[in-house]
């Protein structure tokens, strides 16, 4: 159903000087998240969980969803990539994710349920 994937420093350099994420995170896959967050937050202790399920429990066959995610206050850029969330993306609340479809930003969300996560990344 989902592979997951850790964000790299490059992709986050690349969309704090963009604005937006470059081809090799947003088309992925069919189905793209992105996933920001910081380690303290109990909502992505959930997300990360039903993520984990979600990748443990089908595998990445050649039509799964790609899932990459940043817990951005572990890296030492941590104000650039609030700037860009906060300000250019204007969401200050966390998680914050970002949804693709064939490498198009197709919808935003905070916290949502696994069940709500996987319709609107299926959508």
């Amino acid at each position: 159903m989902i592979v997951r994937k850790d964000l790299s420093r490059a992709q986050a350099e690349y969309a704090m000087e963009h604005g937006e994420f470059d081809e090799s995170v947003t088309a992925a896959a069919a189905r793209v998240a992105v996933v920001l967050s910081q380690d303290w937050c109990g909502q992505w202790a959930a997300m990360n969980r039903y993520l984990d399920e979600l990748a443990a429990s089908e595998g990445g066959g050649t039509d799964a969803a790609v899932v990459f995610h940043l817990l951005y206050n572990r890296v030492d850029y941590l104000q650039e990539f609030l700037n860009l969330k906060e300000k250019t993306w204007r969401n200050a609340l966390i998680p914050y994710v970002r949804y693709y479809h064939r490498g198009r930003l197709v919808r935003e969300s905070n916290y949502v349920s696994q069940q709500e996560f996987l319709r609107r990344l299926e959508r």
